[in-house]
């Protein structure tokens, strides 16, 4: 299985690539994450929030892979257990194709990307910095592996 994470926001702090890579190496070698920095658009005056938003939405759609289930992490998305997590993303496996999973940055995201996706998630109903979305994405997508492999990581 093939897992995008497309996330606006580049030169992260240590702790996000450390705890990151953390989840995405215990990962069982049949499911590959690739991850794809989004350059985030310059804040300057003069911009309204709705071109910042376009501009990202632009270079995700440039970055999306072809034919991915798009799933878009957003605090107002629906909100799941971790074991319903991992029933979707096994029935998803089962489906077969990649899946894209886009974090937003400072703004959010455009509604265009919320409008195409197959899915809107949220991890919580805080607001989270999006390098520590990245650190409880990859978390998430292992403990939902480790449910689906019966591996005693999760213990419910």
């Amino acid at each position: 299985m093939k897992l995008f994470i497309l996330a606006v926001g580049s030169k992260m702090p240590d702790w996000v690539r450390t705890g990151y890579f953390e989840y995405i190496k215990r990962l069982p070698r049949e499911i590959t994450v690739h991850l794809i920095e989004i350059k985030p658009e310059k804040r300057v005056s003069g911009k309204q929030t709705e071109q910042l938003l376009f501009s990202e939405y632009q270079r995700i759609r440039a970055a999306l892979p072809s034919d991915s289930r798009i799933v878009v992490l957003d605090e107002n998305g629906q909100q799941w257990t971790t074991v319903k997590f991992a029933n979707v993303i096994k029935q998803w496996m089962a489906d077969g194709g990649a899946i894209a999973f886009i974090i937003g940055g400072a703004d959010g995201l455009h509604h265009d990307i919320k409008n195409t996706a197959t899915g809107i998630i949220a991890l919580s109903k805080l607001t989270l910095p999006h390098g520590l979305v990245r650190v409880l994405l990859a978390e998430q997508l292992y403990r939902a592996v480790s449910i689906i492999k019966g591996h005693p990581y999760h213990r419910a």
